[in-house]
């Protein structure tokens, strides 16, 4: 790889990087709103309480998603979910009028956090995307083993990261905490550049809807 390449690995202006074919397409993602809803599954009133304000079920099953009109739920624990915010600019949201649906989570015996602030998205896309992320992260992104609609929780790098897959092109999000995040994109786009790669203006997450 030329040593110019090498340099600019890590940029994040749009543009194509590495070798001189394309693996995978990076970008950040904007993620308008995240709430982080806590209560017991085995609660009828807690769960059918959230699906009601939020018009999307909580999965249930480890390491697995929910989509609802423009929600997705990720599964983070036995107690624990991130409702993310898939609307696209202009639509409205499930993720509005905080005060009143935490009251709301709160009569029904759970619990909800404001967490839009604390991570940072990227988009990870392509032939070689797996292959990529495996570099620095034990999970085994497999379609067999990692399939559409799962996500699972691990590390990239020594930074714990969150990873959900919306569909098989194969794409990737990687949510990581924001302090994280230059770190995160400077490892992600150098475990890209032997495979050649991509990087794109950021992305709605309504666009992987």
């Amino acid at each position: 790889m030329p040593e110019s390449d090498i340099r600019s690995v890590g940029a994040a202006a749009a543009g194509h990087y590495g070798i001189s074919v394309t693996g995978a397409t990076l970008s950040s993602v904007i993620v308008s709103a995240a709430w982080n809803v806590q209560g017991n599954p085995a609660d009828a009133a807690f769960v059918n309480g959230v699906q009601r304000l939020f018009d999307v079920p909580l999965p249930v099953v480890p390491n697995t998603t929910k989509r609802g009109n423009d929600l997705v739920a990720l599964w983070l624990g036995p107690r624990s979910w991130l409702l993310v915010e898939t609307a696209a600019a202009g639509e409205r949201s499930g993720l509005d009028d905080f005060a009143a649906k935490r009251d709301a989570v709160n009569a029904s015996g759970g619990a909800l956090f404001d967490v839009s602030s604390s991570r940072v998205a990227f988009r990870i896309s392509g032939l070689q995307s797996a292959r990529i992320l495996a570099k620095s992260c034990p999970l085994d992104f497999h379609p067999d083993a990692f399939a559409v609609g799962q996500c699972a929780q691990s590390l990239f790098g020594r930074v714990g990261a969150l990873f959900y897959r919306p569909d098989a092109t194969p794409t990737f999000l990687m949510l990581v905490a924001r302090s994280f995040s230059h770190d995160s994109w400077k490892l992600l786009c150098r475990s890209a550049a032997q495979y050649g790669y991509d990087v794109e203006a950021p992305h709605a997450l309504a666009d992987l809807r």
